[in-house]
């Protein structure tokens, strides 16, 4: 049987596999996929969802959104273009995305590069460094965010700042609740032998030194941290022209190709979520960008330090734990 003759199920289990790869907010990876013979149908896992930091369920679907992308991404590079129905059942708001093979495409150059990304793609909280990323590597990356319908907005200088103290004021309102510190402590830190949550091994061992606080994970991890300072960031809000799941879910596709673009470019990206979490600091991101649309995620954009090994990737699940395989 050759490469292209294989059965459908195959290469969407395949897809699903693949998706595993996706960043979500904490490593939650709050998805699951049922595979049959003819598709593909992807379902938010509440059980994984931030219930305190995201009532809403905001960065769970933005979080299942990247696996949507990165299975297109696979079954784009075994030569297959894809119809996905977002939201497909309106009785049931887990299911998310039902995707079917469409047309035989042939596989492009682009489409396995972009693939490659899929597993060289990881984050890293540290500085970048002192060169920043090119103007043209980033027109790149906002026209990948674009053709997902969404758009990045560059902060300036005075912007940047405004964005900075929303962060602090985000971190302190997090580091003063209990449910906060409790429900975060229960995705941090230690080896994560279970595939979920983020590791001591890619958490700063200190607090960086950046224009931008990150999230204070409240224990310090083992991820050695350099004397730089960010100064060389771009920072960018992902916005769009809704707040809805439908909105969430398309963020989450424009995060992972513009993230998996900036892989291919050499540029690191880090997505800040905590000013998202909170209704007033997503309503001051709002006014940063000038009420065009709603912020979904704010993006630290850079080269990383080329005198620094990159961190480790974050453990994955178990594939058992995130795909149900129904076939004939």
């Amino acid at each position: 049987m050759s490469h292209a003759d294989r059965p459908a199920a195959a290469v969407l289990a395949e897809a699903a596999a693949a998706a595993g790869y996706a960043p979500s907010v904490h490593n939650t990876q709050p998805w699951r996929w049922r595979v049959t013979d003819e598709a593909l149908d992807l379902y938010a896992v509440r059980d994984r969802q931030l219930h305190v930091a995201d009532p809403e369920g905001r960065l769970l679907t933005i979080s299942c959104g990247t696996a949507l992308d990165h299975a297109e991404v696979a079954l784009s590079a075994e030569g297959w273009s894809t119809a996905v129905r977002k939201l497909p059942d309106a009785a049931d708001r887990n299911h998310l995305a039902h995707i079917t093979l469409a047309d035989r495409t042939g596989v492009t150059p682009e489409a396995m590069r972009l693939f490659q990304a899929v597993r060289v793609r990881h984050t890293d909280r540290r500085p970048v460094s002192g060169t920043p990323a090119s103007e043209e590597a980033i027109g790149v990356i906002e026209r990948a965010v674009r053709a997902k319908g969404l758009h990045l907005h560059l902060l300036t200088r005075d912007q940047t700042l405004d964005l900075a103290a929303a962060a602090s004021h985000a971190d302190k309102v997090e580091t003063n609740d209990e449910d906060q510190r409790t429900e975060l402590a229960y995705w941090i830190g230690g080896d994560r032998a279970d595939g979920a949550g983020v590791p001591d091994a890619v958490i700063p061992s200190h607090a960086p030194e950046t224009t931008v606080p990150g999230r204070d994970f409240v224990r310090a991890g083992t991820l050695t941290v350099g004397p730089g300072h960010d100064k060389a960031a771009t920072y960018a809000v992902l916005y769009g022209p809704g707040d809805e799941p439908a909105d969430w879910l398309s963020a989450g596709q424009a995060l992972s190709a513009g993230w998996l673009v900036a892989t291919e470019l050499g540029v690191s990206v880090l997505p800040f979520s905590s000013v998202i979490e909170l209704p007033g600091t997503r309503q001051t991101l709002r006014r940063v960008i000038s009420d065009v649309g709603y912020p979904y995620l704010v993006l630290r954009l850079g080269v990383a330090d080329p005198d620094a090994a990159g961190p480790p990737h974050t453990p994955r699940l178990p594939v058992a734990q995130t795909i149900e395989v129904v076939t004939a």
